[in-house]
């Protein structure tokens, strides 16, 4: 490896930390736009766990394609907070594939993307990812953490989709009408094809020559496995997220793991106090 075994290590275990922390604090956030932003930072670690195996061009591979459903998750997310009066509170949301049909399905295809469902564009960089990692002997524990924050990927979208657009309605108020602004939904269009197509195309440019993989049976249906039982666990404890049970818990991931305070915010709140 061009880091060195050691660095190639340190990278591994902060990338593995850094995919299942965001992913967590995701599950346990309201805010539509934090939550967007965790799925960033959980795709970022996908692509340091990448360099720290040397998949140096997957991890290129996926940031192309990371970009581009990215972007029309961003834009589709602009409009809905646009369109349902300003509030990025998703509890305030709810049924909102009524008023905005066009972008619940962008959406919604963004999110697929997202958990890599197959033939989408993030499915040619991620299963590649999953699959060239499980053939590096880093232990079980690696394995078992990477497919862990696979899933943690799609109980976020599964609950962000739910409480967004098929969920009761949350008693906010709600703009159709900018559905049919083109200047809006024209980009959310395009980014959508992109999104449909650029996987594909993207590999064949990265890799003309085809990527032959030998995995046994239990590794390859490993990664479908693991978001079949989180899609599952997440649709049959929806109720039980938001209950008092979880009270603790969703305080500890709203805040991140107490990051923000011991990088530097605990520390700013301590001289600005003194000053």
């Amino acid at each position: 490896f061009i880091l060195g075994e050691t660095c190639s290590a340190l990278l591994l275990f902060i990338s593995i930390m850094t995919m299942f922390m965001s992913g967590v604090v995701a599950i346990f956030e309201y805010d539509l736009k934090k939550i967007i932003a965790l799925s960033t930072l959980s795709q970022l670690g996908v692509m340091m766990f990448s360099i720290s195996l040397g998949l140096y061009e997957l991890a290129f591979f996926h940031l192309l394609t990371h970009a581009l459903f990215k972007a029309l998750l961003f834009l589709c997310a602009g409009i809905l907070i646009h369109g349902a009066g300003n509030t990025q509170d998703i509890r305030s949301f709810g049924g909102l594939s009524l008023n905005f049909p066009l972008v619940t399905a962008c959406m919604n295809l963004a999110n697929l993307c997202l958990c890599g469902v197959p033939f989408l564009a993030g499915f040619y960089s991620k299963d590649l990812i999953v699959e060239l990692a499980c053939q590096y002997s880093w232990g079980i524990f690696v394995l078992l953490m990477m497919f862990i924050c696979l899933s943690l990927t799609v109980l976020y979208s599964v609950r962000l989709t739910y409480l967004s657009f098929v969920g009761p309605y949350g008693g906010g108020t709600s703009i159709s009408v900018c559905e049919s602004d083109y200047s809006l939904v024209g980009p959310v269009v395009i980014l959508s094809f992109t999104s449909l197509v650029s996987g594909p195309i993207l590999s064949w440019l990265n890799f003309p020559a085809p990527v032959l993989i030998f995995l046994p049976v239990f590794l390859k249906w490993g990664a479908l496995f693991f978001v079949g039982v989180s899609l599952l666990v997440m649709l049959s404890l929806q109720g039980l997220t938001y209950s008092y049970k979880w009270g603790a818990v969703s305080k500890f991931s709203g805040l991140m793991w107490f990051l923000p305070w011991l990088t530097g915010q605990g520390f700013s709140m301590k001289t600005l106090k003194n000053a």
